[in-house]
């Protein structure tokens, strides 16, 4: 049975597309046709995208009752009840119109890419349609197909164009995030049955009758830690760096950028929103956790001496934010967790691009090598000072924004335990303030002592494109919040009541700190 036929294509294009940019990747003859492909296929995804964040301001104004708009479906497999369902709401939104962002500069970040340039990015595109797929998808098994879509190119992009330990680096992260997707799994189908078996679509589990309570303890853990592996959760973070210091730039971008936000979404989506009485119940164990990886990741990078290796763990600090600010259940926190997961994917998009640009000159990335580069490539200096500014949450960037709702959110909580978890995870800008002045001071400014390095040239104009994109993105978000916040908290307050109301039910015998 097909259900508004409209939306399931209109939603669906932004599958359609990548998968047109595979066959256009399969039928080139020569690099420049691959360019083509690439530079058409993620300019129409990332236009769409746009016209999409306004479809939907326009939809959402004309009917603000609804919880998801552009629905539609069909039966895809009937005996196990799986249908292909979509439609979003804010969250989904921003986070499509993060995707193709980053897709869109990726492509021009990798512009000189060799070798198997064709392979590399036949590989890219399937992994861009797995994260779009998965954002516009309401049904649990679809998700899950699109997760696991979005994974497996992980392990041949790194292990074939990646740098340094790469093949140790790909078999670790494939087999940690293989490891989360079997509890995933094991949370999807224990969620299914727990609700009655008929329906794996998000919504109507959550409008449906409650899943018992005794149920959801066992699920919610399997479910949280299966996405949160991929959110960089302590201890299961150890792939995260590893990863990102191997793998080629466009590709630390995707996944650092957009990937690991399938886990913070995940878990907001169907481990809080569908288990909401076990969230209540359990969150303080998982918060004790994300509050570790804020702390630790950030500490980490303080004694990192790998540009990658830093925002890697930079990338671990800032994750853990997300999960920690939805786990603290209020609409301030959990707005400020989604504008995260956006701040921090454009912000960490622009640093590994920058990053790549200079490895790639300078063919090293140990910052005891580098000096004097602003003199050398001012350009590109300039835009590592800009990214490493808003990391660090200067007012008028991103992270600003997003890092103060959170706090400010989670403070909101009136209880002991709660308010000295969120001073501790304050203490994460200081640290984050000093490795960011640390690294900006030693490898930009001084003299250059290294005369193959006095001889490099500055940023391409493919190079300058993706640097100038990014940061538009990072400071029009910093400069005018107001309506991605708006737009979010339309997806974020109604999960969030959700949440409250079901969670009220629940009296607290097993939380010593309630």
């Amino acid at each position: 049975m097909v259900t508004n036929l409209s939306n399931v294509l209109y939603l669906s294009s932004f599958v359609f597309i990548p998968l047109l940019m595979l066959l256009g990747l399969w039928l080139a003859r020569n690099i420049k046709q691959v360019r083509g492909v690439m530079v058409a296929g993620s300019s129409a995804l990332l236009l769409l995208a746009v016209y999409l964040v306004f479809d939907f301001l326009g939809a959402r104004s004309a009917d603000p009752t609804s919880e998801m708009l552009f629905t539609g479906g069909f039966d895809w497999f009937i005996p196990l009840h799986i249908r292909y369902d979509v439609g979003v709401d804010g969250i989904s939104v921003a986070m499509i119109l993060l995707s193709a962002i980053i897709v869109f500069t990726g492509t021009f970040a990798s512009w000189k890419l060799q070798p198997l340039t064709k392979e590399y990015f036949l590989w890219f595109t399937l992994l861009s349609m797995g994260v779009f797929g998965f954002f516009i998808t309401i049904d649990m098994f679809a998700m899950f197909m699109f997760y696991e879509i979005a994974l497996i190119p992980m392990y041949l992009l790194i292990g074939v164009w990646g740098s340094g330990k790469k093949e140790y680096a790909a078999m670790k992260l494939t087999l940690m995030l293989m490891g989360g997707s079997a509890f995933l799994m094991c949370g999807i189908f224990g969620i299914f049955y727990g609700a009655g078996g008929e329906t794996m679509n998000i919504v109507s589990i959550a409008n449906g009758d409650p899943i018992a309570f005794s149920q959801q303890c066992i699920w919610f853990p399997l479910t949280f830690i299966g996405f949160g592996v991929l959110g960089a959760l302590f201890p299961f973070h150890t792939w995260s760096p590893d990863g990102h210091a191997s793998a080629p730039t466009a590709v630390s971008m995707l996944h650092a950028g957009v990937l690991m936000k399938l886990g913070g979404y995940g878990c907001f989506r169907i481990a809080m929103y569908l288990m909401p009485e076990a969230a209540a119940e359990l969150g303080w164990i998982f918060l004790i956790l994300t509050g570790i990886s804020v702390v630790y990741g950030a500490f980490s990078a303080c004694v990192q001496t790998d540009l990658k290796y830093i925002n890697a763990y930079s990338s671990v600090s800032h994750c853990g934010l997300v999960l920690f600010a939805i786990l603290m259940l209020t609409q301030t926190s959990c707005t400020g967790a989604i504008l995260q997961m956006l701040s921090h994917g454009l912000m960490t998009a622009l640093f590994f691009a920058l990053i790549g640009m200079i490895y790639g000159r300078t063919h090293t990335r140990d910052i005891r090598e580098l000096n004097g580069l602003m003199k050398i490539m001012p350009f590109l200096s300039v835009g590592y000072i800009i990214a490493g500014l808003a990391n660090l949450g200067l007012p008028g960037f991103s992270g600003f924004i997003a890092e103060m709702s959170i706090f400010v959110g989670s403070f909101q909580n009136a209880d002991t335990f709660h308010r000295v978890l969120t001073i501790a995870a304050c203490t994460s800008i200081v640290i984050t303030a000093v490795y960011i002045l640390r690294v900006v001071g030693k490898i930009l400014y001084g003299t250059c002592t290294n005369e193959h390095h006095l001889q490099l040239t500055d940023a391409t104009w493919d190079e300058r494109l993706a640097v100038v994109c990014l940061i538009v993105a990072v400071a029009g978000l910093g400069l005018a919040p107001l309506w991605v916040s708006d737009m979010i908290s339309t997806g974020v307050n109604p999960i969030v009541d959700h949440i409250h109301t079901a969670a009220a039910n629940v009296v607290s015998q097993s939380n010593p700190f309630l």
